[in-house]
């Protein structure tokens, strides 16, 4: 590294957000802009520890420390084409990941980590800005087709891939916009959609065909899809939400929040839509503490909710790391996000046991207990009820944001003959299913997971894809290629 001392001197800082009080206003993405010498010192903290472990902490192995010195070096363009060798769409990841490589920075065991989202997403814009990012002029054609089945990450990054290996590729996506998750389950205020559609032109310009608005399985059938392709990747994610069969489940007000985050991004992108979820001057209640339930309390502050609580069944986390969990394990810790920021109350170790209602048709409150969490015999944790703690949480609408259980089981899985694990997840050995020339990536094949690895898990089926059609390793080889070329 250039400044082997920068991490003694220089400190951790990331970008300004907008004021809470003015961004819950707007849609739009809230990190304010910086200079370049910010940008600088932030990689020049990138240390010279020997053994990058971010390396690992990184689903998609992005070469961190040799991006960070080119940084530092003001060599950007070979900043992004080392950032590019191994992510397909640095934009989304260096928006919305919660950056493992950060949790396994070395730095970290006894100082704050490299803010390396924060550079890669510098990088990448810096590339648009400058126009290094074109369209693939691709002169090798296979001849081979390829079907992709849903439009998240996982099928973008297969994709991506596979069209830069010279194949046909058609992505098809059931609904009216390209995306999957990207696109309808985060807010604007964390991606903006603009920068979706800056990727998808590149990909179009490229030689990548979307078709939207086509439910494989309905609108084409399987068999159609087998005859008119040779190979077919399945990417349509976990899309079953896990629901809360308790009490009074069936009261108007009770929403997923998948159903909610969709609904309200089609408005923004500006769709004109009726009957919708209206939480404005409303009690709102988040079910669930993950990151789609923090994007559910950001959504409700824009419109103008009269209060929000998120309730989680987990024991609250400390606010830095204990004994037995370590670095370079993922950090078990307290995690305030902007959302929370902008205006929520929180609980935890609650549980919901019933929704209940004034008139026996709407939502007026939800009944909850408090638990302790204890070990039993077998050493497994198990929730108690805390007596006494029984409580009604008055509410007019409650969301649902507990996960996805696995993907749905419609007429394409059954028609191709697909066989799924115990989890309900599609099976695959090597990313191929037990249908001939079928395939299957991303969400739907390991289970609710992260963007990130969303991207490496549509990589690594490319590459599988590849060899399958051309019966050599074509893509793996040109990644090697890239990564000792720089």
């Amino acid at each position: 590294m250039a400044d082997i001392n920068g991490f003694k001197h220089i400190k951790r800082s990331l970008p300004e957000t907008e004021a809470p009080v003015s961004r819950v206003e707007h849609f739009n993405e809230m990190i304010k802009p910086t200079n370049l010498s910010h940008k600088k010192d932030q990689a020049a903290r990138c240390m010279d520890c020997g053994v990058p472990f971010c390396h690992n902490g990184c689903p998609l192995g992005n070469n961190i420390p040799d991006f960070n010195d080119a940084v530092y070096h003001n060599d950007w363009k070979l900043a992004y084409e080392i950032l590019d060798s191994t992510n397909n769409f640095p934009e989304f990841t260096g928006r919305i990941c919660p950056a493992p490589c950060e949790a396994s920075c070395v730095l970290g065991i006894n100082n704050d980590p490299v803010a390396i989202e924060y550079i890669e997403k510098s990088i990448i814009e810096k590339a648009f800005e400058e126009g290094w990012v074109t369209p693939e002029s691709n002169t090798k054609h296979t001849g081979q087709r390829v079907a992709i089945v849903g439009s998240g990450p996982a099928g973008l990054a297969c994709a991506d891939q596979l069209n830069k290996a010279g194949h046909a590729v058609t992505v098809f996506e059931k609904s009216d916009r390209i995306g999957g998750l990207l696109r309808y389950g985060i807010p604007d205020f964390k991606l903006q959609k603009d920068v979706i559609d800056r990727r998808l032109t590149i990909m179009e310009a490229s030689g990548v065909v979307f078709k939207v608005n086509t439910n494989v399985g309905v609108d084409i059938t399987a068999a159609e899809l087998e005859k008119d392709f040779d190979a077919i990747v399945l990417c349509g994610g976990s899309s079953v939400p896990r629901d809360l069969p308790v009490p009074g489940r069936n009261l108007k007000g009770i929403h997923f929040a998948m159903e909610y985050l969709t609904e309200n991004n089609k408005i923004v992108a500006g769709d004109q839509l009726e009957n919708c979820i209206d939480v404005k001057d409303k009690k709102v209640l988040v079910i669930g503490g993950g990151d789609t339930g923090s994007d559910c309390i950001g959504t409700s502050n824009r419109l103008g909710a009269a209060s929000i609580l998120q309730i989680e069944l987990m024991s609250k986390l400390p606010n830095s790391r204990t004994v037995d969990n370590p670095w370079p394990q993922w950090p078990m810790i307290l995690r305030t996000s902007s959302s929370h920021k902008e205006g929520c109350d929180r609980e935890w170790s609650v549980m919901t046991k019933e929704f209940v209602s004034g008139d026996g048709i709407h939502l007026s409150g939800v009944k909850v207990v408090e638990i302790e969490w204890k070990k039993d015999a077998t050493g497994k944790h198990r929730m108690c009820e805390v007596a006494g703690t029984e409580k009604v949480i008055p509410c007019d609408v409650a969301f649902l944001a507990i996960g996805f259980v696995h993907p749905l089981k419609d007429a394409l899985l059954t028609d191709l003959k697909i066989e799924l694990d115990a989890r309900q997840n599609v099976k695959t050995q090597n990313y191929k299913t037990s249908s001939d020339k079928v395939f299957a990536a991303g969400d739907m094949r390991r289970g609710q997971s992260l963007v990130v690895w969303a991207i490496s898990e549509g990589r690594e089926a490319a590459v599988v894809v590849d060899e399958y059609l051309t019966g050599q390793p074509s893509l793996l080889l040109e990644k090697e290629a890239s990564l000792l070329a720089v």
